[in-house]
């Protein structure tokens, strides 16, 4: 996220999926080379490779293509008001959940078993704090300002209580990990 709230710069769109400058949010996380950075980043790439099931959004999954049904070999969770497309019958690790955010945390919780769900996009994680089923958040501040985009917090219900569980600081990005207080 930017230094001033944004996961997605302006004109995010289906051709340009995460808008203008979207990679300069990812830049900490590729080395270049191989998948898995080297050091605190390296960390935090391990830590979503262990998760065992993916929630995200009919907006996020169908601009990353749904991933092309392998999201780091988990089941993937689509929470959504309509059925799926018709393309996402050749993706079978692919479930698209149609009866709202309680009911798609509750699926991708039972296909992760004993591991985590990590959620993508700014309108699932909003529902699902509004919900109450979000438990923590992981957020890789990067010290640019966008100036405009997809806030990730753009509209919630109401406050938030949160705990800093962890900060790692590195020059490319502070990561902070909190837990939601209920």
């Amino acid at each position: 996220m930017s230094l001033d709230g944004y996961i997605a710069g302006s004109d995010d769109q289906p051709d340009n999926p995460g808008g203008d400058g979207f990679m300069r949010l990812h830049e900490w996380l590729a080395d270049g080379e191989s998948g898995r950075p080297p050091g605190p980043a390296g960390e935090m790439y391990d830590q979503m490779e262990a998760t065992g099931a993916v929630l995200v959004g009919r907006h996020t999954a169908e601009q990353v293509g749904h991933y092309n049904g392998n999201h780091h070999g988990v089941p993937i969770v689509v929470v959504s008001h309509r059925p799926p497309p018709a393309s996402v019958a050749s993706y079978p690790s692919v479930t698209y959940v149609t009866d709202g955010i309680e009911s798609a945390m509750a699926r991708a919780k039972a296909a992760a078993g004993d591991r985590d769900v990590l959620v993508h996009g700014a309108y699932t994680a909003q529902r699902a704090l509004e919900a109450g089923v979000l438990d923590e958040l992981q957020i890789h501040q990067i010290p640019v300002l966008f100036g405009q985009g997809r806030r990730l917090f753009d509209v919630l219900p109401s406050r938030v209580e949160l705990e800093i569980v962890r900060v790692i600081d590195t020059p490319q990005a502070t990561h902070i990990r909190y837990r939601v207080r209920r």
